[in-house]
């Protein structure tokens, strides 16, 4: 029970980056034309916010949170050290995951088109800034329990 408490309060605390975060979406999708969609989640599933245009959010942040926990035990096997990325190439283009600190991760659509070196520099970039809008608000005592 406390803990189920604990999770709904981390939640909402949260959420209090979101539009801080969404910003930061609508700038990186200005800064890669190629970006189609973008979306941040917790790790464990949880759309925390999303520009995602025609793609159902609440299914690829879940679809990213499985994927996560696969990549993770991956990078522990190997000895290859925490997470960092995932990318994903399809048929009609990427889907790319970065860290975003500890308690995030950040998922990006692009088309077949883009340059994925710049798609990596802008994605861990932006990674980075949501790592400290999240944290931040996870580190806000006056929305603690």
């Amino acid at each position: 029970m406390r803990r189920a408490l604990r999770q709904r309060a981390e939640r909402r605390q949260l959420m209090t980056a979101e539009p801080y975060v969404l910003g930061e979406l609508r700038r990186l999708r200005a800064r890669v034309p190629q970006v189609t969609g973008a979306l941040v989640a917790s790790v464990d599933g949880l759309v925390l916010a999303q520009d995602t245009g025609d793609v159902e959010p609440e299914g690829v942040a879940a679809l990213t949170a499985a994927a996560l926990g696969i990549a993770v035990r991956l990078t522990d096997a190997t000895g290859r050290g925490g997470f960092r990325e995932l990318l994903v190439r399809g048929e009609h283009g990427y889907v790319a995951t970065y860290a975003a600190g500890g308690a995030a991760v950040l998922t990006l659509l692009a088309e077949d088109r883009v340059n994925v070196g710049r798609l990596h520099l802008e994605g861990r970039r932006s990674g980075a800034r949501i790592a400290e809008l999240v944290d931040g608000a996870l580190e806000r005592p006056d929305l603690a329990p």
